[in-house]
């Protein structure tokens, strides 16, 4: 299943309020990506049909081994865009909305090329 940019967003999310609080609901992502919780509901239904994440009886979500990959590979990218556009100067806030539509768009090999190029400047 090919994932658009708001289903990897909603997988990063609950990647990072795992990395938080350890436990995610519905409404914990909902809160913190500011949408509706119907549409939480239909996100997490159709990442659950595609086997990236599951809800237990208590409706915390988990992510599988695949959605905790792409979650992964998305907010690597997330950070690395964020930390290179303030580090060139650009306002945080900017940064962060920047680094958001960018990391869903650039291909891994254009991705990789610039996280080496960047590794060899700070060597």
């Amino acid at each position: 299943m090919k994932l658009r940019a708001s289903g990897e967003d909603y997988l990063e999310t609950i990647l990072v309020l795992h990395k938080k609080t350890g436990m995610v609901r519905s409404v914990d992502v909902a809160r913190h990506m500011e949408v509706s919780k119907p549409s939480v509901c239909h996100a997490v239904a159709t990442l659950r049909d595609g086997g990236f994440l599951t809800m237990d009886e208590d409706h915390f979500l988990h992510l599988t081994d695949v959605g905790r990959e792409v979650a992964e590979k998305i907010y690597e990218r997330h950070c690395f865009f964020t930390e290179q556009l303030i580090t060139a100067g650009v306002d945080p806030k900017t940064a962060e909305a920047d680094a958001c539509r960018i990391e869903h768009i650039i291909s891994d090999e254009s991705f990789d090329r610039l996280k080496e190029a960047a590794e060899q400047e700070q060597n």
